[in-house]
């Protein structure tokens, strides 16, 4: 997949933010969504969100090594409504075949399936990466929306780990 290339579900568009996209998402000044050509609407960033982009995300974009792909940050476009509705990641490279996603719905669109929806369409998209055997993510036992969004997708259970479940799903053999 090359730069400029986005991911299409029935309802919406996974779109990886290059390095500038990433500090224009930082900034939240509506930037971003001019250069997307979407509706602007107010949108906040968690404090571990921050950080992650910041002290994670940008050096690993920063890396032309990198594939930019695996270390960036997806947003997520409703197409009926022309707008952000969340974000996904994928948090590096393949490590031994595997990589681990993270992911978050906009507050004033939970509760509509768009997060089952994109997740879907991420991991489609990877198990089809020939360096791609597996897709891990985590979840806080008590976060059962995201718990949803994992089994719904066909996620299994690996183990417990303190306060998280973590999951795993295998490309098909």
């Amino acid at each position: 997949m090359e730069k400029g290339i986005k991911l299409e579900t029935e309802r919406l568009i996974l779109i990886p933010l290059t390095y500038d996209q990433v500090q224009k998402y930082l900034r939240n000044d509506l930037s971003l969504e001019m250069e997307l050509g979407v509706e602007t609407q107010p949108r906040e960033i968690s404090p571990a969100l921050k950080e992650a982009l910041e002290e994670t995300f940008l050096p690993m974009l920063a890396d032309p090594a990198k594939n930019y792909l695996y270390c960036t940050l997806w947003t997520i476009v409703l197409k009926s409504e022309n707008r952000m509705v969340g974000d996904l990641c994928i948090t590096g490279e393949p490590k031994d075949g595997e990589i681990e996603i993270g992911y978050g719905t906009y507050t004033a669109h939970q509760g509509r399936g768009y997060m089952v929806e994109a997740v879907g369409g991420l991991v489609n998209w990877a198990l089809g990466q020939q360096e791609v055997k597996s897709v891990y993510a985590s979840t806080e036992k008590t976060n059962l929306a995201s718990r949803h969004i994992l089994l719904k997708n066909r996620f299994k259970l690996i183990r417990e780990n303190g306060d998280l479940y973590e999951f795993r799903i295998e490309a098909p053999i």
